[in-house]
Parts: structure tokens; C-alpha cells; sequence
């Protein structure tokens, strides 16, 4: 089938380049003229692993090529797929459907024969009512049928959850729509992907409410951590005590410095506010973006605690972008992190494997670091932010011997306090107990050095 995708972001590119893995004809189009020259040359705007081979084999088959203009691929489409972004409004929290509109105007424009016009991008409950307007009033003679099929990928594993996914959710009542869709899908029906067939609106606020709930799970095991922290327990074993519950389930039970990334913040925010137009509160989840706001500028007061005054000292930190394997820093925890470690006095250094570029625009009064060690290098205490896999293999021994003072706050939990503390470090992380360095007392027996307790955070 021949589809056009609207946008080239990370939505775009990534869903662009597996329809046409599935063999479909797939042009991307994006307003950029930069952009797409750089993705004829094969250079790839976001990181995602593996997809600029996937992009490089297709374009090779021919079933994949990139243009700024719209109306041939549109005009030739069985299907034309919206991936614009949504980023919310400045001033009220509300998703910015501008370019969705814009979008849907020219797609009117350019019609030809039968389409099916697709919202990937997430949008609010009803903007597929306003998009089927808008291209009713541009182009009355048009037939063509407009349906949601929100995404449902995650940033480091999006081209795996593309062609392994949970669930598809198509929103449509058209059968023509149904049918085109469908199609599309079809070559998922090997891997058993579940197809879910529903009503337009109720398809949008899928979306929603799933990104909702996956911010809510979060925050509320980083609520635990607090607590566990204050009665002794330890959160890691909270959590699989509870995740082990196949009512509850283990993932998004990982303590941290609070959720970032485009989506959760973005959409829980938006969610809020299409309540509140139709007079519904939803005291949930205004919850949870008040805790994780707070939370997130907590971090730099957690790494005072431990350091005991950061004015004039060097604070390292691994890991910059909101997770792993993404250069994405949007509303990355480590920007409040870091801001507030600048306003405490620190001098701060940096390394992340592949976000050091998005992060400067973002972080311009730091000092990035090629590797780990050079980071901490005479640094007084190092905070790691970002669970990347080479983070978790580093050599510890010469990283203390690299450091001006042996501590670490570590927000992901990816050290065992124990083995810290037998290594000489000084070790803090979420949700467990603080740990001292070993010392040896009489007899060679090994006991840890008393604790300083933190104060309330």
C-alpha cells in the first residue's frame, strides 16, 4: 500500500520506516528542507537504535524516500498518517494542535480518490472531529475517512515495540477506514499483535490515559522510596514484592529522580486540562505532576544532604538524558538537578554517551566530559542521573581513585549499597539505606562506619 507520514520526528521517522520494512511504499514529508536533505545523505536526526540501517535498507529497496512537498505523495496515498508534534501551549498546559491543523489543511488540498487520514500524533479527545472538519471545509468533494491510531513507543525500544507491539488501537467506525487500516497491520498478524477496533474519541483518550498511568505508577513507587528510606526498608524489594502481584505487574516500579522524557509530562499535563474543559478534576493525576515536579528539584537538596555543602566543590554527574539510549532531553530530571547543584555553588561536570550535544543547549554553563573518568577526576562526590549500560560496568576502583572524595548518589539504584560500601565509597541511593566505607575494627572483622541520616527531603 502506498502511505504518506506528515513529519519527520521521532514518531514519524520510526513508523515511516517500519511500514515500509512491512513493504509498504512510504513517503515522509517534513516542512524542513534541512532535515530532509540530511535524511537523503542517510544521516539520522534522533538516536534510536537501529534505525539508521532500517532507513538506509529501505531506502536502498526503494520502498522509502523523504520530500518537503506533500501533494504527489498525498494525492497517491492510501493512507496518510499525521505525526506532527504536539508539544503543550505556552501559558496553559494544553497540547498545541497548530501543526495538526496545519497539517490537515494541506492534506485537504491534495486529496485524490479515497483516503484514510490517520492521527498518530497524540492529540485531545475531539481533534479528530476538528481535523474531519477542517478537511470537509478545505476540500467538500474529498472521500476520505479520518481515524486515530495513537503510538504506543518507547524512546530506546521504539522499533521493537513497533513490530512487536502490545496492541494496535484503530479508531474508526468507517469500515472502509477499518479495512485500509487492517491492511496496513497485516503483516503484524504473524506475531499475534492484538488489533483493537473502537470509536475515534475513545481511541484518543487510550492514549492519554495509558501514558497517565504509567506517570502515576512511577511516581508512586518514588513515593515508597521516601518512606522506605525513613523506616529502613528497602524500595527494590518493595517493588518486586509488589510487581510479583500479576494484578500490579513489575515495570514502571523502578525508583528515580522523577519522569522526563516528551511524552509523560507533556501528556498527563494535557489530560488535566481536558478534564477540567469538561468539568471533570482529575485529582490523580494532578497529583502525580505536582509530586514529580517537586521531586525532581528535590535531587540537587539530596545530594547536599550527602555532601554536606556544595559551595566550591565538584560534583560530576553521568548520565544527562531523560533515559537511555535517547538523545532526548526534554524535560530530562537532570536540567533541575543540575540547575539547582549551580545555584547551591557547585561547579559541575558532565558525561553522557550520546546527549552531551542536546544537552548543552539546555545546560550551557557546565563542563562536558569525553569519558566517565575524566568526569569525575578530582570531583567531590559523583551523581549518576541516567542508567546507561556502560554505567553499570565502570571500574569502581579507579573511579574512587579518580575522585577527590569517594561518594556517589546514585538516582537509579544500579549499585549495591554493600559492594559500595566494601570498595570505600561513601554510597547513597533511593529508596535504601545509606552505606559508609567499611572499616576494619579488632579481630579484622568488617564493619561499616555509622551512617549520618539525611535530613527530610
Amino acid at each position: 500500500m502506498r502511505i504518506a507520514m506528515i513529519g519527520t520526528g521521532y514518531v514519524g521517522l520510526v513508523s515511516g520506516a517500519c511500514f515500509a520494512d512491512f513493504g509498504h511504499q512510504v513517503t515522509c514529508v517534513d516542512k524542513d528542507a534541512g532535515k530532509i536533505e540530511a535524511l537523503r545523505r542517510g544521516e539520522i536526526p534522533i538516536f534510536e537504535p537501529g534505525l539508521d540501517a532500517l532507513v538506509a535498507s529501505n531506502v536502498k529497496a526503494r520502498r522509502l524516500d523523504f520530500t518537503t512537498d506533500l501533494t504527489a505523495p498525498v494525492a497517491e496515498a492510501d493512507a496518510v498518517f499525521i505525526a506532527v508534534g504536539t508539544p503543550s501551549r505556552r501559558g496553559d498546559g494544553h497540547a498545541d494542535l497548530s501543526h495538526v491543523h496545519a497539517a490537515a489543511r494541506e492534506i485537504a488540498a491534495a486529496l485524490t480518490g479515497f483516503t484514510v487520514v490517520v492521527t498518530k500524533s497524540t492529540v485531545p479527545v475531539g481533534t479528530g472531529d476538528e481535523v474531519e472538519r477542517l478537511i470537509s471545509e478545505a476540500n467538500p468533494s474529498a472521500d476520505v475517512v479520518v481515524a486515530s491510531n495513537p503510538e504506543f513507543l518507547r524512546e530506546g525500544a521504539a522499533i521493537r515495540d513497533f513490530k512487536f507491539p502490545d496492541r494496535i488501537v484503530v479508531g474508526t467506525s468507517d469500515e472502509r477506514g477499518r479495512k485500509v487500516l487492517g491492511d496496513i497491520y497485516r503483516p503484524l498478524s504473524l506475531n499475534q499483535a492484538p488489533v483493537m477496533f473502537t470509536a475515534r474519541r475513545t481511541a484518543e483518550l487510550i492514549k492519554y490515559a495509558a501514558n497517565a498511568f504509567l506517570a502515576t505508577k512511577i511516581t508512586f513507587i518514588n513515593e515508597i522510596a521516601d518512606l522506605s528510606e525513613k523506616v529502613g526498608a528497602d524500595v527494590q524489594e518493595v517493588a518486586r514484592g509488589i510487581g510479583l502481584d500479576n494484578r500490579i505487574g513489575s515495570k514502571f516500579l523502578h525508583a528515580g529522580p522523577g519522569f522526563g522524557g516528551s511524552c509523560f509530562p507533556k501528556d498527563t499535563r494535557a489530560l488535566v486540562k481536558i478534564a477540567q474543559d469538561h468539568d471533570v478534576q482529575l485529582r490523580i493525576v494532578e497529583a502525580v505532576l505536582g509530586v514529580n515536579d517537586i521531586r525532581k528539584r528535590a535531587m540537587a537538596r539530596k545530594v547536599l544532604n550527602v555532601v554536606g555543602g556544595l559551595r566550591g566543590k565538584t560534583v560530576a554527574v553521568l548520565g544527562l538524558t531523560f533515559k537511555p539510549d535517547t538523545d532526548d532531553m526534554r524535560e530530562a530530571p537532570s536540567i533541575p538537578l543540575v540547575i539547582g547543584l549551580l545555584d547551591m555553588g557547585a561547579k559541575v561536570r558532565a558525561h553522557d554517551p550520546v546527549g552531551m550535544e542536546q544537552a548543552r543547549k539546555e545546560l550551557p554553563d557546565i563542563e562536558y566530559c569525553k569519558d566517565p573518568y575524566a568526569c569525575v577526576r578530582g570531583a567531590d562526590a559523583l551523581v549518576i542521573i541516567t542508567e546507561w549500560a556502560q554505567f553499570r560496568a565502570l571500574d569502581l576502583k579507579r573511579l574512587k581513585r579518580e575522585m577527590a572524595q569517594p561518594v556517589i548518589v546514585d538516582l537509579r539504584n544500579i549499585y549495591r549499597p554493600d559492594d559500595m560500601a566494601a570498595l570505600g565509597f561513601l554510597y547513597e541511593s533511593i529508596g535504601r539505606r545509606r552505606t559508609s566505607p567499611i572499616k576494619l575494627v579488632e579481630g579484622g572483622r568488617a564493619k561499616l562506619a555509622p551512617q549520618v541520616r539525611r535530613h527530610s527531603v
